[in-house]
């Protein structure tokens, strides 16, 4: 028995909605800033095509890139969110400190002593 092939043509409105949605942006504020009415966003939002000047101004509206529409997945936004949902678990991941960072106040603590103790001989040395 054959299973249905699921089309790979990426559906570009699909993508605006979800973006959009995502934003926060209503379809009349959109249309608004396109000047266009809301039963044309409708229409794009339910176009698998969008032609690439109405993508462009689209993409500028949202205040992303044509391309970031098309390159857009709902899969890595979830994954990304997951895996990065906040700086301390984002910087753990990439952060490896080479030395150790006591060490190197117990340094700078014993450089600011010797500076001081000179200091200190030069003064008694200048009376």
């Amino acid at each position: 028995m054959e299973t249905p092939t699921k089309s790979n043509k990426v559906h570009i409105g699909r993508k605006i909605s979800r973006i959009r949605e995502i934003r926060g942006i209503k379809q009349d504020f959109l249309a608004i800033e396109l000047g266009v009415s809301q039963q044309t966003i409708s229409k794009i939002e339910q176009s698998e095509e969008v032609e690439e000047a109405m993508l462009e101004k689209i993409a500028n509206v949202l205040g992303i890139s044509s391309e970031a529409i098309k390159n857009f997945s709902e899969e890595v936004l979830i994954f990304h969110i997951q895996n990065m949902h906040d700086n301390a678990s984002a910087y753990q991941y990439n952060y490896q400190c080479h030395y150790n960072p006591l060490d190197k106040v117990v340094e700078l603590y014993e450089r600011l002593l010797a500076s001081e103790r000179e200091k200190i001989e030069l003064l008694k040395n200048s009376k």
